[in-house]
């Protein structure tokens, strides 16, 4: 492989199979050829507009034919993706553009029908592409709609972009409610890629179903695995469907099957569906949170044959552990080993290895760990450590972990109290904020509750201000404008005060020990 860069993947497929099928979205079926010249163009059209290497452009879509354009468009033209979810309210968008300081935006405007002031306000900013027909006007910004693509060469821009330069800027959730930018090295991005590519054998015949968000780091990286090898994606806007899936699974043959608990959960509600003739499904991935061991088993049954293979990840190395298959009914809670050419292991808090069977953090250390926190030097010392050779980057996960007797590794438990709801990081403080902010509310405090189909369901305890007549519909109505989906409380309960500690804090601990509605 001779990929150092995020955009090579499409690049090289391209140059080898140009005619060969790439991309599938619903009735749209995009060659590498076409998804190449479409990128190139929209290359050619960011840096017209001022975009320069180094620069972040942000990606507000929903999976999408054009969301993939964008993505490799981006990074052809030098600077790096901030692929956003397709739900992000205006708030929350306001505050990530202020932070990032993007010089491009890429939506559509039956997305951006609030919030257009958010990118006028943002001093950064360059241009507004809109991803369909529109020329929204955005204050005195420059707008292009997408059918301008068509005015720009197809050639590749020449733009120089070395392996460490910023191929991407995650935002995941943190303990203090505020989201901070994982800085995603092309270098780091294209090794966990191939070291995945790599335990999971894809080839040029793979097809890759992926119902996942490309917000989601794990949805992204399915661009990246299928082009890496010249594979075929399946793009498809939302899981909510399991008949709609299982039809994919049959009519375009794919052979693989990424996904989450929740997403697994709502396939077991129709065993019917299970029942169907898979002969070209090689294998299933799950990642984001834990299968439950239950599941694991079901998995096993449904698809007899099919390889599983059970992950574990952080945004900050995309990829840290997976479980062989041949151990999946052996090992159902194992989450495995290290992917190849890197090493996680469990030590103690003086920094030694802890013996099989005891807690500690899971180290994770190799050229996938990320460079660290977006501005934020401080936490990223506190997260990203010096490795034992020079330049090596050693990621303290901030997760227990233990292992056994062979060496697998399974997990035990967060340190924080970082909430994983349908795959997704889900920060307490960041729901508690926005709730606080709805008249009415004096006080408010989230936990995570175990959940066989969510993962962690997130239950929220309101405490009202004297007087207050609020209700659990007002609540709900509230939550579901400021917050994203995944973040909506499955649990809405309200007390008089909330349990606190000896120093006065919120206890979680004794407010995760009572049962919902307790």
């Amino acid at each position: 492989m001779t990929e150092s860069l995020v955009q090579h993947f499409l690049e090289e497929s391209a140059a080898r199979r140009l005619e060969r099928e790439a991309l599938v979205c619903g009735e749209q079926r995009l060659t590498y050829g076409e998804l190449e010249r479409a990128a190139n163009r929209l290359a050619h059209l960011l840096v017209g507009a001022g975009v320069q290497r180094g620069d972040r452009v942000t990606v507000l879509l929903e999976n999408s034919p054009e969301a993939v354009v964008a993505i490799f468009g981006v990074l052809k033209a030098g600077a790096a993706i901030m692929v956003l979810h397709p739900t992000t309210r205006r708030d929350k968008l306001a505050s990530l553009l202020a932070d990032a300081e993007p010089t491009a935006f890429i939506s559509d405007t039956n997305r951006m029908r609030e919030g257009t002031d958010a990118l006028a306000a943002v001093p950064s900013m360059r241009a507004v592409v809109w991803a369909d027909s529109s020329n929204q006007p955005v204050g005195n910004l420059p707008v292009m709609g997408w059918s301008s693509l068509a005015s720009y060469p197809d050639w590749r821009p020449a733009v120089s972009v070395e392996p460490s330069d910023l191929a991407a800027l995650v935002y995941t959730s943190g303990s203090t409610g505020q989201a901070k930018g994982v800085m995603c090295s092309h270098a780091s991005m294209v090794a966990v890629t191939h070291s995945i590519n790599a335990y999971l054998r894809n080839t040029e015949d793979d097809v890759i179903l992926n119902v996942l968000p490309l917000a989601f780091g794990y949805g992204l990286y399915q661009l990246f695995l299928a082009f890496g090898v010249g594979g075929r994606v399946v793009l498809e806007k939302s899981s909510a469907f399991p008949a709609r899936i299982v039809g994919l699974l049959e009519s375009e043959r794919v052979t693989a099957l990424p996904g989450v608990p929740t997403f697994f959960s709502l396939l077991f509600k129709y065993p019917d569906l299970l029942k169907r003739d898979l002969p070209h499904l090689r294998y299933i991935t799950n990642a984001g949170a834990a299968l439950p061991v239950i599941h694991v088993s079901y998995l096993l049954e449904a698809f007899p044959g099919v390889q599983f293979f059970s992950m574990y990840g952080q945004t900050e190395c995309a990829r840290a552990t997976y479980l062989p298959p041949e151990q999946a009914e052996r090992l159902p809670g194992s989450v495995g080993i290290a992917i190849p050419g890197t090493e996680a292991f469990v030590a103690r808090e003086d920094g030694t290895p802890a013996p099989p069977g005891e807690t500690g953090e899971l180290i994770v250390r190799g050229p996938h760990v990320m460079q660290g926190y977006w501005r934020a030097p401080e936490i990223s010392a506190g997260k990203f450590y010096p490795g034992p050779t020079p330049g090596e980057r050693e990621l303290h996960t901030g997760d227990l972990f233990k292992t056994d007797e062979e060496g697998f590794l399974y997990f035990v438990s967060r340190k924080d109290d970082i909430i994983k709801c349908r795959g997704e990081k889900v920060s307490p403080k960041e729901v508690e904020n926005a709730v606080c902010q709805l008249e009415g509310v004096a006080e408010a405090a989230v936990v995570g509750v175990p959940d066989s189909i969510l993962g962690q369901a997130i239950r929220l305890v309101v405490v009202p201000r004297d007087g207050a007549a609020l209700t659990e519909r007002e609540v709900r109505a509230y939550c579901s404008r400021k917050l994203e989906d995944f973040m909506w409380p499955k649990y809405v309960e309200f007390a008089t005060q909330l349990p606190r500690t000896e120093n006065g804090k919120i206890d979680k601990l004794a407010l995760s020990a009572s049962a919902p509605g307790g």
